[in-house]
C-alpha cells in the first residue's frame, strides 16, 4: 500500500489519531476512555504512518526505542501507587495536588499518572509489535 495519496494523507490522519488519543486519555476519568484505549489509537497511528513512510521513519519519530516507552509506562504505573506508600495510604490510592497556575488551578492526581503509565506501556507494546511485523513484511 504505497500510493501517492496514502503517502500524502497517512502523516495527517496519523496526526489526527494522536491528537484524538490525548483526547481520550485526558477524558478517562470521568467518561469513557482512559490510557489502554488511549494506546491503542496512539499505537495505530504508528501502523499508518509506518505503512506510509516505512517502519525507519516511525522509529525516528519516536526518538526513543518503542520498548524504552512501555518500560517507562511501567514505572509511571508504579510510581502511581508508590507515592501513595510514601503519603502513607495503601498501595494506589489517589491522591490529588492542587497547583496554582495563574488566577486559576490544575489539579493533578496519581490516577492520572497511572492512566499516563498504562497509555505508554500500551503504546510501547503495540508499537514494537507492529514494526516489527512492518519490518518482516508480516512474514513471521
Amino acid at each position: 500500500m504505497n500510493t501517492l495519496i496514502f503517502r500524502t494523507a497517512a502523516p495527517l490522519i496519523a496526526v489526527v489519531m494522536l491528537v484524538f488519543a490525548g483526547f481520550i486519555l485526558l477524558r478517562g476519568h470521568n467518561e469513557p476512555g482512559g490510557g489502554f484505549i488511549a494506546g491503542l489509537i496512539a499505537a495505530a497511528a504508528m501502523a499508518v504512518y509506518g505503512m506510509s513512510a516505512g517502519p525507519s521513519a516511525v522509529e525516528k519519530a519516536l526518538r526513543l526505542p518503542s520498548t524504552s516507552i512501555a518500560g517507562l509506562g511501567i514505572l509511571l504505573a508504579i510510581a502511581s501507587g508508590l507515592a501513595s506508600l510514601v503519603a502513607g495510604a495503601p498501595f494506589l490510592t489517589g491522591l490529588w495536588v492542587v497547583v496554582p497556575i495563574g488566577e486559576g488551578t490544575l489539579p493533578l492526581s496519581t490516577p492520572l499518572l497511572f492512566d499516563i503509565g498504562v497509555f505508554l506501556t500500551v503504546f510501547g507494546t503495540l508499537t514494537a509489535i507492529l514494526l516489527a511485523l512492518e519490518e518482516t513484511g508480516g512474514k513471521a
